[in-house]
């Protein structure tokens, strides 16, 4: 993957903030109500049951909370010296900070460390005392601490404020997941989170396949210009792709095909260089 020339998006931090936060409470508010019958659904993640998704949707915010405690630990640490290298100079090396436009496409290696820890987690407490602790935790750690405090995250160091924009991704990904697998239950998507989660993925692609010859319609959240060819300068782009929020963020994770979005009209398609099925999933 080349690295990205296309300059990030910028995010409203006190809008990702409480996305997260709002996104986090709808799950959680579901998932107090859910039976051990519905635990213990299957889900498309998988071997994964209902139990191990939401397991993994309260992991994703506590993930905020260990980087924030870690990063914490980290500043406070001095580094030893004895009288034989204190006077010898040496060269801080910084650490290299993850772009935000690069986290989709590095985070398909870590499916396995994942699963696993997902499992163990899941087996250690009920999914309403994994999120009353996560929501005591982020209530106290995450006010206090800036969007550019620079965090370790399992793809590497990111600053938080990108860090928390994935998280929408995390959320809004997995809470579709949730409700396709309890039928009924009807987990609402926040808007900011919804919109955080369309745009990022939405400039994933231009990334992966940059050009300005195909404009991707997400209304209302993002619009992108992609794919290599003749650039339109006005007037409506001779190659256009349009769809809506969900059908996107299910076609850019996997969880449907080109294909399928087509046969069932849930995206439209127009121009020779419109048809982005290999350019799909971004991310799994």
């Amino acid at each position: 993957m080349p690295p990205a020339k296309k300059r990030t998006r910028s995010y409203d931090s006190a809008k990702i903030r409480a996305a997260v936060l709002a996104q986090f409470g709808n799950v959680r508010e579901a998932v107090v109500g859910l039976t051990a019958e519905q635990l213990a659904l299957p889900t498309a993640l998988g071997d994964w049951t209902v139990r191990e998704l939401v397991s993994h949707l309260a992991m994703a915010v506590e993930s905020v909370n260990r980087t924030i405690e870690l990063s914490a630990e980290l500043s406070t640490q001095q580094p030893a010296t004895t009288p034989a290298t204190a006077s010898i100079p040496t060269a801080s090396t910084p650490t290299p900070v993850l772009p935000l436009l690069r986290w989709p496409f590095v985070t398909a290696d870590l499916a396995p460390d994942i699963s696993r820890d997902v499992k163990a987690v899941a087996a250690s407490a009920s999914p309403d005392e994994l999120f009353e602790r996560t929501a005591g935790r982020i209530a106290a750690l995450l006010p206090a601490t800036p969007d550019d405090r620079v965090i370790t995250t399992r793809v590497g160091a990111m600053r938080l404020g990108d860090f928390l924009v994935t998280r929408t991704i995390e959320l809004i990904v997995h809470t579709d997941d949730l409700n396709r697998a309890v039928a009924g239950l009807g987990v609402p998507y926040d808007r900011q989170a919804l919109a955080a989660c369309t745009r990022l993925l939405a400039d994933a692609l231009a990334v992966k396949a940059p050009g300005a010859s195909t404009e991707v319609r997400i209304p209302p959240y993002a619009v992108v210009q992609c794919v290599e060819g003749p650039r339109h300068t006005r007037g409506t782009p001779p190659n256009v792709v349009e769809t809506d929020p969900l059908t996107w963020i299910r076609l850019a994770t996997g969880r449907t095909t080109w294909r399928e979005a087509l046969d069932a009209a849930h995206v439209s398609a127009s121009g020779e260089r419109a048809d982005l099925g290999g350019l799909l999933p971004l991310m799994r």
